[in-house]
């Protein structure tokens, strides 16, 4: 599977139910995933595994995410640039 096609794919996945969690998603696929390491990648492909009402409250501060890597990556993403 080449880059675009893998890029594509992500791109959909990181398409969820709710707006907000989609421009998050976006945001840090378009930003910070082409200079990312085999590492963050998938911690970030772990990320996109859990359910769009944990991970709001994981991005609205209501609650930590239950690992730290996963945590570390919410805020992040939060702090990457609009």
């Amino acid at each position: 599977m080449s880059e675009d096609a893998g890029v594509r794919r992500l791109r959909w996945r990181c398409r969820r139910g709710m707006r907000e969690l989609d421009q998050l998603l976006l945001r840090y696929l378009d930003a910070a995933w082409p200079a990312a390491d085999e590492t963050e990648r998938a911690l970030f492909l772990r990320l996109l595994d859990h359910e769009d009402d944990r991970l709001w409250r994981w991005f609205m501060g209501r609650e930590p995410a239950p690992d730290k890597e996963l945590d570390v990556l919410v805020r992040r993403i939060l702090d990457l640039p609009l």
